[in-house]
């Protein structure tokens, strides 16, 4: 009998020892799941990572960087359809020309004329922009396969060899489009999609051309805004962006032409939830097509899910007068998916997150304020970086010590540039 006790005694003895050490199975798997940060535990070139807002690419032919992509097994791209949204912007403005068609040539001569506001020529999103309004208009010319999206400059005499004279048929009447000047909008230090160098643009134009533009084109709301407080607003000549900013969505009532929602709310949340759900080891559809344990969950007409691109895609939404009082609020995180998550199965980890211009309208007025309303909901422990839209090395001198994070979300200045910061992880 006192052998036996002595064995007991000496069992629970090593129980209790082995707890404290994390050394049993069901306490490793409660441990691992409820402590915090462990970013010192785990390789940083293991760490889950996601790219948003600027795909790894080749900034030239659009080349997807399937290596970025592919940096380790818990490595996503967050951002929307590209060319669904391109094409419906373009949609949006052709739409808008045919329903107003009695008062939008403002000379009377039967040319519908526009000028576009291009945001980075090197960007895909830039780029798929560009080439949507251009087919839809008629006045896209093929190169090496695609549309031409470079900027004309100026084509006042419809000479341009980038662009053509489009044509639309509208009641029985036939009406020539004409691209009448283009440019990228890039500052002179260097940062793209300036809203300041569109409105000092929109100055220019108008100078020249006057009352013979009928539309302006923007890639984004931000140069769009700025182009229309300078001088669409005043003159009425309907203005189209891009992102479906709150300022912008606002302006619809006093004539800015429409905008596109990316469905911002829902590009944030899986910005956040492929890494959540990496981080809990949870199947990665977890949240998303799936309902968690929360009830968050995705419908598949919100987004899209490419494998082979490792990519998720918020879908588009076109935002006009029908509908703008439905999208005044660009900062409301997604209703289905706006459930806290259990921090007992979801414990508290640190993201590193940058924003690549911390001063591009939409990434911080809209897309930063959504994240950090999900953030909490995720139990998600994240420091914005704001970089100043010119260089990496702005950004990724910041990135001193990885080992202190548990993920990392990415926004790049230029879509070539993923191993500048895939290096510090290595």
């Amino acid at each position: 009998m006192k052998r036996k006790a002595a064995m007991v005694a000496m069992a629970a003895l090593l129980a209790v020892s082995l707890t404290a050490c994390g050394g049993s199975g069901g306490s490793d798997k409660k441990d691992s799941s409820s402590k915090e940060s462990s970013g010192g535990e785990v390789a940083n070139k293991d760490k889950p990572l996601v790219w948003f807002n600027r795909q790894p690419s080749n900034s030239s032919t659009g080349e997807l960087d399937m290596t970025a992509l592919n940096f380790n097994k818990d490595t996503y791209y967050v951002g929307f359809d590209a060319n669904q949204g391109a094409e419906l912007q373009g949609t949006m403005i052709k739409d808008y020309i045919e329903k107003n068609i009695d008062k939008i040539d403002r000379n009377g001569d039967g040319t519908i004329g526009y000028v576009l506001a291009i945001g980075d020529i090197g960007h895909n999103d830039s780029i798929a922009r560009t080439r949507g309004v251009r087919k839809a208009l008629g006045t896209g010319v093929e190169k090496d396969g695609e549309i031409n999206s470079e900027p004309v400059g100026t084509n006042a005499d419809g000479s341009s060899a980038i662009v053509q004279d489009g044509t639309l048929e509208i009641g029985g009447k036939s009406y020539k489009v004409r691209e009448y000047a283009s440019q990228e909008m890039k500052n002179s230090a260097g940062a793209t999609w300036d809203a300041a160098t569109a409105g000092n643009a929109i100055g220019t134009w108008s100078s020249s051309f006057g009352d013979a533009i009928d539309i302006v084109a923007s890639n984004n709301d931000g140069m769009g805004m700025s182009m229309f407080n300078a001088w669409s607003k005043d003159n009425k000549v309907p203005t189209f962006g891009y992102d479906a900013n709150s300022d912008a969505v606002a302006a619809i009532a006093e004539g800015y032409g429409g905008t596109i929602s990316q469905h911002a709310d829902v590009q944030a949340y899986l910005t956040l939830r492929v890494l959540r759900n990496a981080l809990d080891g949870v199947d990665i559809d977890t949240g998303i097509g799936t309902a968690d344990d929360a009830g968050n969950v995705l419908t598949d007409d919100v987004y899209t899910y490419n494998e082979e691109e490792r990519s998720y895609y918020a879908l588009n939404v076109a935002v006009t007068a029908d509908n703008y009082q439905d999208f005044t609020d660009s900062t409301k995180l997604y209703e289905p998916v706006a459930n806290q998550l259990d921090e007992s199965k979801s414990a508290t980890k640190k993201v590193w997150l940058n924003i690549y211009n911390a001063s591009d309208n939409f990434l911080s007025s809209t897309y930063q304020p959504l994240l950090q309303g999900y953030d909490k909901l995720m139990n998600l422990d994240v420091e914005y970086i704001g970089g100043d839209g010119q260089t990496e090395s702005n950004i990724t001198n910041r990135l001193g010590n990885p080992n202190q994070y548990d993920a990392f979300a990415i926004n790049m200045v230029k879509t070539d540039n993923a191993a500048s910061y895939t290096s510090l992880l290595q």
